[in-house]
């Protein structure tokens, strides 16, 4: 067959297939055009999922009658002052998308420029456009969208059902009102509920109240604003506290100049940032804004623009995860206990239903009601009414067990720990809880969760100081393993003596353990090093040695710290508290879950109907 120049209609049908992958692609090009024609309030409509009709309407500049005529023909477009590729400034810039919307549907386009005495209209259907027509509207464009894929069949085959569809076109139009908070969303269509997002104010506060409108009111609560600057780089945004997570990373939301993007790199980057406060499956929640000069991003390595390029990619990283720790240091006491009302909730008195209504209880029926009625002027029935409610069978129901509290301390703590952030301990319940007093509440403490990280701090402090203390075990402990994990921690052994653990072989199947790391005490070798070996399974070899030597300190903070059911004295209770206070990030521990709960006492005596 000899090579032939294809038709302008396959031409266009061939780029639309790059470009209109599914309506919500339709809906992503259409809203960033009114985007870059300075509109502040742009209305969205669909139906069927957007394939019977997307329709978007906007307040922006508008077009000439000329521009018009030349928007729908390919690469025009009104957005490239010259042919550098690598000073764009608007989101879109190829000229491609409405010649590519126009050759698989039904476009029509209805726009006023304010020296246009009234509205151009045009239409394009299957590629072929119509003329310029006079048409009636008050200012900004319309553009409707009908029949998708009407002139590709095949195409239809490949779409989901509508509300996947329109589930698709309510994420690409959430991600561009994270975007731009100036501009004011309105969001129609699918049997739903309009969903306005009103233009917010400009700066942080309006920021995260736009953000706080998509998602949710816990993020709002929960989120920590995040800023770093370095060679013309800016990284701002809000980050939610480690209480708040995901279980996949959908709730990382990454813009770059005010572009929407899924990058490996910055989503690499918000993992390693939050490693130290997140257990492996779960993913944080974060909304972050990066701003530099166009010329030091690429945003044309993909045909939807979703992905772009760094030419500092390793400055990009850095500062991302300068930023979220920074941000998660200064915040590293909120827990999710005191931050969103979770521990005051569960608080809630929950009353057990009566076997009927209130209206309809027979007081006879009740186990203290007499069997028997006394003779008038005799007691015998009394007696025996006595003997039966007070018998071993009745009051089984009021046996709440043995006190498990240590109610040992002094009636009144010393006012200068009841000033301090975590108070005074004051019981022990359980042995594990640690309960305190503070000036205007109360704070429960998990003691083997704060413990772990409190050494898991110092062990990384160590390290970066002067490497990790040790200590020679007089006689090595021999710990028995299967040949695969002694061979695995025996590779590892260099990184494993960085912290003081070291090992050596000891014959097939075992291993000797000659020092182990001087904050861990006593620790149970066998144990530690069958969680050193699970944890290493999962290691990538591409996995950076920074990272590998976390994932070993977490797991010996683990072991070495103090356990649930170990009963602590007062001072030891009152010590921990101020390593937690002096100890960063210690809201968590090194799994993610909080190391306490903190009640005021206005939310108890909410509880108790006080307030």
């Amino acid at each position: 067959m000899p090579v032939r120049q294809l038709p302008e209609q396959i031409v266009n049908r061939i780029a639309a297939g790059e470009v209109v992958e599914r309506p919500a692609s339709v809906v992503k090009e259409l809203v960033e055009n009114a985007i870059d024609a300075g509109a502040s309030r742009i209305d969205i409509f669909s139906d069927g999922g957007g394939r019977r009709r997307i329709g978007i309407t906007d307040d922006g500049n508008g077009m000439t009658a000329a521009d018009l005529a030349l928007a729908v023909d390919r690469h025009a477009t009104s957005k490239l002052d010259d042919e550098d590729l690598l000073q764009i400034r608007t989101l879109g810039f190829r000229g491609e998308a409405l010649p590519s919307i126009g050759a698989v549907a039904k476009l029509g386009i209805t726009t006023r420029h304010a020296s246009e005495p009234h509205a151009w209209s045009l239409q394009v259907e299957g590629g072929e456009k119509s003329s310029v027509m006079p048409a009636a509207l008050g200012h900004g464009t319309r553009v409707e969208v009908s029949d998708l894929f009407y002139a590709t069949p095949a195409r239809l085959k490949f779409l989901k059902t509508d509300r996947t569809e329109a589930e698709a076109i309510r994420e690409v139009v959430r991600r561009l009102a994270m975007a731009r908070p100036d501009v004011a969303f309105t969001l129609t269509g699918e049997e739903r509920a309009p969903v306005t997002w009103a233009a917010a104010l400009p700066g942080a506060p309006g920021r995260l109240t736009r953000l706080g409108d998509i998602l949710g009111a816990d993020f709002r609560s929960a989120a920590i604003e995040v800023r770093a600057e370095r060679d013309g780089i800016l990284v701002e945004g809000f980050a939610a506290a480690p209480s708040l997570t995901r279980a996949n990373a959908l709730g990382q939301y990454l813009f770059v100049n005010g572009r929407p993007v899924r990058d490996r790199l910055i989503l690499g980057a918000v993992r390693a940032a939050y490693s130290d406060y997140l257990p492996r499956d779960r993913h944080p929640v974060v909304a972050l804004f990066i701003t530099l000069d166009p010329q030091e991003v690429d945003a044309n390595v993909h045909p939807a623009k979703t992905e772009v390029r760094f030419r500092n990619a390793g400055l990009v990283r850095a500062l991302i995860v300068h930023a979220l720790k920074e941000g998660l240091a200064r915040e590293g006491k909120r827990t999710a206990a005191n931050s969103d009302g979770a521990a005051l909730a569960s608080f809630r008195p929950s009353y057990a239903s009566r076997p009927s209504a209130p209206g309809n209880w027979d007081w006879r029926n009740s186990p203290a009601y007499p069997q028997s009625t006394p003779p008038r002027g005799s007691l015998s029935g009394f007696e025996s009414a006595a003997a039966t409610a007070f018998a071993e069978p009745g009051q089984a129901t009021f046996d709440v067990g043995a006190p498990t509290a240590d109610v040992r301390f002094q009636e009144t703590p010393s006012a200068d720990l009841l000033d301090r952030p975590l108070g005074a301990a004051r019981t022990q319940i359980h042995e594990t809880y640690i309960v305190s007093q503070t000036r205007d509440g109360l704070v429960v403490v998990d003691q083997h969760a704060a413990h772990e990280r409190i050494v898991y701090e110092k062990l990384k402090a160590s390290l970066a100081r002067n490497g990790v203390q040790r200590q020679i075990l007089l006689i090595p402990e021999i710990v028995e393993l299967d040949e695969a994990t002694v061979e695995k921690l025996l590779d590892r052994s260099e990184e494993l003596a960085s912290f003081g653990l070291a090992i050596d072989s000891f014959g097939p199947g075992a291993v000797a353990v000659r020092e182990t790391p001087s904050l861990l005490g006593k620790a149970n070798a066998g144990s530690l090093l069958r969680d050193l070996a699970e944890h290493m399974e999962e290691w990538d070899e591409a996995l950076p040695l920074e990272r590998r030597l976390m994932h070993v300190a977490a797991t010996m903070a683990c072991h070495g710290s103090v356990r649930a059911g170990r009963r602590l004295k007062p001072e030891e209770m009152n010590a921990l508290l101020r390593e937690m206070e002096d100890t960063p990030n210690s809201g968590q521990c090194n799994h993610g879950r909080p190391t306490y709960v903190e009640l005021k006492l206005s939310d108890i005596e909410k509880l108790f109907g006080r307030r």
